[in-house]
């Protein structure tokens, strides 16, 4: 009977190593993990959008001195944004429509939104009254 007791002991020994062995890869991959991405700079008051997500690439800065409530402001031609930070203290509305139209792909941001990556390119925005 001793052989049998040395293989189950040994099996046991080896399934031990082996789920010691996965714990320990898993545990190093989750601290290799990217960090999540560090929130643009944009200001009280702004709305501000990146051409590329995790708020990278050129920004562009619209505030409620030099822009019409609830209107349309097309991005100019050729630009868009795939991240954005609403600071504006109102809801925004982004469209991956240029002029605004809802046929397109639209989301609302309340106030206080950071998006590191919109589902869609955003061609234009508008700043609601509430």
């Amino acid at each position: 009977m001793r052989p049998t007791r040395t293989i189950v002991t040994t099996t046991i020994t080896a399934a031990a190593s082996v789920l010691a062995l996965a714990l320990t890869v898993a545990t190093a991959a989750q601290a290799q993990a990217a960090p999540p991405p560090r929130l643009g700079n944009c200001d009280a008051g702004q709305l501000c959008l990146w051409h590329n997500a995790d708020f990278t690439g050129p920004r562009q800065v619209h505030e409620l001195a030099d822009t019409d409530i609830e209107s349309c402001i097309a991005l100019p031609p050729g630009a868009s944004a795939a991240s954005l930070a609403n600071r504006t203290g109102r809801p925004v509305t982004a469209y991956q429509s240029a002029e605004c139209a809802e046929t397109g792909e639209y989301r609302t941001y309340p106030s206080g939104s950071w998006a590191p990556e919109t589902a869609y390119r955003v061609r234009a925005v508008k700043i609601w009254e509430r």
